[in-house]
């Protein structure tokens, strides 16, 4: 890449690299500027006019560049604020062996976690959920929908259906739903868990701060209770780019002739 003098992003002309379309040019030169730190994490962009003077690019070009270092989530625009270079994330790993509470994990990490509330009441259960939860005619079903966020970095989107009979008062719960649950003796002692990648869609790109299609991982969880009752069917998205689930594998049962280690 050509040196640009002075300030990657002072007063100066632009110097963009040799190769390529120009709106191509462009993106490289802004990504090269995040590298090198002449612009950090949450600064905001040049506006699209200045940066368009400066490297003697029409406004259009600069619009391509910027709109793929969006949709890569390089950078970030905030309706009515400008265009800012994407904070940097903190990756988080969730071990799969262990039945925990979002709140309870983050917490054993040291880490300080919050969630808004996306919904939470009672209403007539889908077939899904009659079905799942083990539902009779006339049963309503408890949701509660919460963002998950750390700092101001949201994580994962969590949308919990309970029997109506489990959970009477979503209203009730504070921080931590399982904690609730164990005040009344309902909390799950057992899961199945199946996690696939996913695209985010439109309405949770937006909650989770990330360009629309970014890489997710959708995870569907049916809790029971020792007695083999389902207790809680959960759905949630997690951001594929803040986000690890860590298993850790031992050798099955050796006492039919397996080798042991």
């Amino acid at each position: 890449m050509t040196e640009q003098t002075g300030m990657m992003f002072g007063d100066g002309p632009v110097v963009l690299p040799i190769g390529g379309p120009l709106y191509l040019q462009l993106k490289r030169w802004i990504e090269d500027a995040i590298k090198r730190g002449h612009i950090n994490p949450g600064d905001a962009l040049p506006s699209e006019r200045d940066l368009a003077l400066r490297a003697d690019v029409s406004r259009v070009t600069v619009r391509k560049a910027v709109q793929q270092l969006v949709q890569e989530g390089v950078l970030v625009q905030r309706h009515g604020s400008g265009t800012f270079v994407a904070p940097e994330t903190q990756r988080v790993e969730q071990s799969l062996s262990q039945l925990t509470s979002f709140t309870e994990d983050m917490a054993r990490r040291g880490m300080a976690v919050r969630a808004e509330w996306l919904e939470r009441g009672l209403y007539a259960p889908s077939p899904e959920e009659t079905i799942i939860l083990g539902l009779g005619a006339g049963d309503r079903v408890s949701r509660i929908s919460r963002l998950r966020l750390t700092g101001e970095t949201p994580l994962a989107i969590e949308r919990a259906s309970l029997s109506g009979a489990v959970l009477p008062d979503p209203l009730a719960i504070a921080d931590s739903l399982y904690k609730h649950l164990e005040k009344t003796g309902m909390r799950p002692v057992r899961a199945i868990q199946r996690i696939r990648a996913a695209n985010i869609a439109e309405d949770d790109a937006h909650l989770l701060q990330v360009p629309v299609g970014s890489a997710g991982l959708h995870i569907e969880r049916i809790s029971y209770l020792g007695t083999g009752r389902v207790v809680e069917f959960t759905r949630s998205i997690y951001r594929g780019d803040t986000y690890d689930f860590v298993a850790e594998l031992r050798l099955g049962d050796t006492s039919n002739g397996a080798i042991r280690p």
